[in-house]
């Protein structure tokens, strides 16, 4: 199993869950962060001043999927997201040991 880290523009995240969705992935985790990357930040106006925001919002997406799933979650999350502007996130991927269902006590795959 792995554990799949989105970060990506809060406007994209209903694209993603249907991606995701669309390929029978079920059960997301999604957060709201602030961070920056290469844009470093971006200049903005509010009342004729100029200022910089430093950390852009994000939306954080997390999903753990089985390892026959990743390949096809990272190219749908990809193409979800994608703008093709600077700040179109990243993807994580990470390893999963196990998964416990807390109610019912399944572990492994079973699980997710």
């Amino acid at each position: 199993m792995k554990m799949i880290t989105a970060l990506v523009r809060p406007s994209k995240v209903d694209a993603v869950k249907s991606a995701l969705v669309s390929l029978d992935i079920v059960g997301m985790t999604v957060a709201e962060v602030r961070g920056f990357g290469r844009q470093k930040g971006q200049v903005e106006r509010y009342r004729g001043n100029e200022f910089t925001v430093d950390f852009l919002s994000k939306s954080k997406i997390i999903v753990v999927v089985d390892d026959s799933k990743v390949e096809a979650a990272i190219s749908a999350i990809s193409e979800a997201a994608r703008t093709g502007e600077i700040g179109d996130g990243k993807i994580f991927i990470t390893p999963v040991e196990t998964a416990v269902r807390i109610r019912t006590g399944e572990r492994g795959e079973s699980a997710l």
